[in-house]
C-alpha cells in the first residue's frame, strides 16, 4: 500500500506547484511594459515620428495600477496614439478609460473597436482558445456603452477608423489611414476600404482590431505602408522561452503564433521593397478578460514605434 502515501504526496506537489503559477501568473498579468521598435517606413529627410500603440486595455474601476500606469504614457510625448481597440471590460469603464488617458487624448490619435468595446466579456476557460475556431461569438451578452466611448474620442478628435479612411499631418508629415471594424465579430467592410492607398501621402497605414489574414492580405495588397494591430493578447499564456518573451501557442485568429506579437512582415517571408508586402505590428496589450487576469511569459504591453527613414 505504499503507493497511496505516494500518490497523496504527488498530488500534493501538483497542487502547490499550480498554486504557484496561478500566483506568478497572476503577479504577470499586473507587469506593464513599454516596448520600443523601430519602423523604417519614412520617405528620406522626414524626422523620426513617435507613435503609440496601445491595444486590449480591458479596463475595469477596480484596476488602479494599469489606470496610474496608462496615464504615465503621456510622459513618451507621442506624436500620435494609435488605438486598436479593446479598450472596455465593464459597464462603468468609458469615463475610466478616458480618465487614465489623460493627456494622450491631446494627441492626434485614430482608432478602430474590438469586440470587448461591443460586448460584455464572459467567464470562459482559457483552454478553448487552444481548440478549433467554432466561429461562435460572444454577441448576445449586454452591450457595453461603446457609443459614448467613441462620443468621447471624437471630442478628442481622434479619427474613427471604423471601415473607413482618415489623413493627418504630423510633425510634417502627411499619413493615410484606412481601418476597418472588429474582424473577430466579421464586421470588417473590406469592400469599402477597398484600392490603392492614397500615393500622395508620405505614409500610408492600416489598422484594425484583429489581424485575420484576409484584412492584412488586402491592406498590404493595397500598397499600405505598415498594418497595426492587437486582439491576440500576445498569447497570453505562453511557453518561456530563453529570450523572456515567450512563445504564443494561439493567437485567436488565423495568424500564426510566431507573429502573435512585435514587429514583423506581411506575409511573413517578405521583405522592405517587395511589391505586395507592409510591415506588421501586433500588440500583445495591456489586460486580459476579467474573469482570468493571468499572463504566463508574456507581459502586458504598449509599444512606443519610431518611424524613420531607411539608413
Amino acid at each position: 500500500m505504499a503507493f497511496l502515501p505516494l500518490l497523496r504526496r504527488t498530488a500534493t506537489l501538483g497542487a502547490v506547484a499550480g498554486a504557484g503559477l496561478a500566483t506568478y501568473a497572476a503577479w504577470e498579468a499586473r507587469q506593464y511594459t513599454l516596448r520600443r521598435v523601430t519602423v523604417p517606413l519614412l520617405p528620406a529627410g522626414h524626422a523620426p515620428l513617435k507613435v503609440l500603440h496601445l491595444s486590449d486595455i480591458h479596463m475595469a474601476p477596480d484596476q488602479r495600477a494599469k489606470q496610474e500606469w496608462l496615464r504615465g504614457l503621456a510622459a513618451l510625448e507621442p506624436d500620435l496614439v494609435v488605438n486598436t481597440g479593446d479598450n472596455l471590460s465593464h459597464m462603468r469603464s468609458v469615463p475610466v478609460v478616458t480618465d487614465a488617458l489623460g493627456a494622450l487624448l491631446d494627441v492626434p490619435g485614430v482608432y478602430v473597436l474590438g469586440s470587448n468595446d461591443y460586448y460584455s466579456p464572459g467567464l470562459r476557460n482559457p483552454l478553448r482558445y487552444l481548440l478549433p475556431d467554432t466561429g461562435k461569438r460572444n454577441t448576445r451578452a449586454p452591450q457595453l456603452p461603446w457609443p459614448e466611448l467613441k462620443a468621447r474620442f471624437g471630442a478628442a478628435g481622434w479619427i474613427d477608423l471604423t471601415n473607413g479612411f482618415g489623413a493627418l499631418k504630423v510633425g510634417g508629415t502627411s499619413i493615410a489611414f484606412a481601418g476597418v471594424d472588429d474582424p473577430h465579430l466579421r464586421y470588417d467592410d473590406l469592400a469599402r476600404v477597398a484600392g490603392p492607398a492614397d500615393p500622395g501621402a508620405d505614409v500610408r497605414l492600416a489598422v484594425t482590431h484583429a489581424p485575420y489574414l484576409r484584412v492584412l492580405d488586402q491592406f498590404a495588397a493595397d500598397g499600405y505602408d505598415a498594418i497595426i494591430a492587437g486582439h491576440t493578447h500576445g498569447g497570453q499564456v505562453c511557453l518561456p522561452t530563453l529570450d523572456g518573451r515567450g512563445r504564443a501557442l494561439t493567437t485567436n485568429c488565423d495568424l500564426d503564433p510566431a507573429r502573435a506579437r512585435g514587429l514583423h512582415r506581411h506575409p511573413a517571408d517578405s521583405a522592405p521593397g517587395d511589391d505586395v508586402s507592409a510591415w506588421l505590428h501586433v500588440s500583445a496589450g495591456l489586460g486580459t478578460n476579467p474573469y482570468v487576469r493571468l499572463r504566463v511569459a508574456c507581459r502586458p504591453e504598449a509599444t512606443l514605434m519610431t518611424l524613420v527613414a531607411p539608413s
